[in-house]
């Protein structure tokens, strides 16, 4: 079985609780059980982690550069801020997916610009949490695409 790390940022533990009307009532734990079940289908594995502390996304990028096959990565409010984690995310070779739970281009004009959208090989926002398994069968598309026939 193939690794993917799902990766997310601040406030995503609130999921289900803040801002509903924004994010939905799915809580982070409904999404990792979908991830999870979704990666299986598929043949692969999840690694799945959320932090509001953003040395430890970029720790987990940096582990994910030993043992994955692609990240699908919702930075949440770092996606606007955070060039360590672009920077991190470059030094990773396989396929980047990045997610937003709302349409992030209908909100404040400073969540128009991403930082991680620069390394991103697709952008997945405005879906809901339907995105991340979006993104899963993204990196698993591309995977296959590239293993040797």
């Amino acid at each position: 079985m193939s690794l993917i790390f799902v990766l997310n940022g601040p406030n995503l533990n609130l999921l289900g609780k803040r801002q509903p009307h924004i994010y939905g009532t799915e809580t982070l734990a409904d999404v990792e059980r979908d991830c999870r079940a979704l990666a299986t289908e598929l043949g692969h594995e999840i690694r799945f982690h959320q932090s509001n502390r953003e040395y430890e996304i970029i720790d987990w990028i940096h582990e994910a550069r030993e043992a994955a096959i692609g990240i699908v990565v919702n930075p949440a409010a770092f996606t606007h801020t955070s060039v360590a984690i672009l920077d991190a995310l470059n030094t990773f070779e396989p396929p980047v997916i990045e997610v937003h739970i709302s349409n992030v281009h209908k909100r404040e004009a400073f969540r128009h610009h991403s930082y991680v959208s620069l390394r991103a090989d697709g952008v997945i926002a405005g879906l809901g949490t339907q995105g991340y398994q979006l993104a899963i069968r993204r990196v698993a598309a591309l995977h296959a695409a590239a293993a040797p026939q």
